[in-house]
């Protein structure tokens, strides 16, 4: 196939998609398939559109790891200078080109459902669900809204849309608490407090990221995923950061956390956290794969937290290793994403 794999993009975590995109494009190009690798933010002026797929170059070249801290929207946006369009040169023809788009982008204006919505009135095919359900899980208040129409657990939350309203909202909750920006990835604006003067900092800390700020109870407990593919849960993967919680540091620098996978529990909760990943994909109504968040507390009642739409993809990230668990190889689990991807269209 013809593919083509867009990463990059303009969000806060861009070095994840780059490293996603570069790992997809080798795994894919080993299958045997004609792939380009492009920054969708930059996009790239080199380009022979009538030939595309016969350019030999390593489109990957230059990609380095994940660095400690993200980048911040001012960084990304240098870049670019003053062009405006989000799409990168040559980046929409080049999609046009592809029997499919691999999307490896994470966070805003790419997991968001901007992207896909954009490829569906260009008539674009590309893997990963659709723009309605991309849109909903992005926004970690409005998916908490689906979950709960569905009777799943999830931990006690207030949306707050200016700082003058976090004083009742910080009272119904109570301490620890969670602050969050809700369009945020990769625990990006994501702050665990323990009294209001934390609490009103971490949230103008969010107000710099979102429009709005999710204020969410903190459930102490062990902290799994589950990966659901075609509807399917996959085995489930237990996080353990060696200190703090699982955020961007401990997500993408090595031996900063512990996954275990398949996650030494017993049955009964490998099945009740497996159960309850395949409600919340129906009850967001998601499609193709995506990766659902849990934490387990004392009681062993299981909280969802989110829905990952587009993962991480790497061989060492959490879905392809709990595929490899069942005997499936990262480029076959990639080869599969595209294969269910394209049922859509059928």
């Amino acid at each position: 196939m013809n593919i083509v794999v867009l990463a990059g993009g303009n969000s806060t975590e861009r070095e994840v998609s780059l490293v996603s995109g570069k790992c997809v494009y080798e795994a894919l190009k080993s299958k045997g398939h004609k792939v380009v690798l492009l920054d969708v933010y930059l996009g790239c002026k080199d380009l022979d559109l009538d030939n595309l797929f016969e350019d030999t170059r390593d489109w990957a070249a230059g990609i380095a790891n994940v660095g400690v801290k993200n980048p911040t929207k001012e960084d990304i946006k240098r870049l670019k200078g003053d062009e405006k369009d989000f799409f990168g040169v040559n980046v929409r023809e080049a999609c046009t080109k592809a029997d499919v788009v691999f999307l490896a982008l994470h966070g805003a204006n790419g997991e968001d459902g901007r992207i896909q919505a954009a490829l569906d009135l260009m008539e674009v095919k590309y893997t990963g669900t659709d723009y309605l359900s991309s849109a909903v899980c992005m926004d970690k208040s409005m998916t908490k809204d689906f979950l709960l129409q569905k009777n799943i657990r999830t931990p006690l939350a207030r949306n707050i849309n200016k700082k003058e309203e976090a004083k009742a909202a910080l009272d119904v909750i109570g301490y620890p608490l969670v602050v969050k920006a809700p369009n945020g990835g990769s625990s990006v604006g994501v702050f665990i407090v323990d009294n209001e003067a934390e609490a009103l900092n971490a949230i103008d800390e969010c107000f710099k990221l979102d429009n709005h700020v999710l204020i969410e109870q903190y459930v102490k407990g062990r902290e799994f995923t589950c990966g659901v593919v075609d509807g399917k849960a996959l085995p489930i993967v237990e996080i353990e950061p060696v200190s703090g919680f699982y955020d961007y540091k401990n997500k993408y620098q090595a031996g900063s956390t512990i996954e275990t996978c398949p996650a030494k529990v017993s049955d009964e909760i490998t099945k009740q956290i497996q159960k309850h990943a395949e409600e919340a994909f129906a009850a967001l109504h998601l499609k193709v794969y995506a990766r659902i968040d849990f934490l387990l507390n004392d009681k062993n009642e299981d909280f969802c937290l989110e829905a990952n739409t587009i993962p991480g993809m790497t061989p060492t990230s959490l879905i392809p290793q709990e595929a490899a668990v069942l005997g499936t190889d990262f480029a076959t689990l990639c080869e599969q994403i595209i294969q269910i991807s394209l049922k859509k269209y059928a």
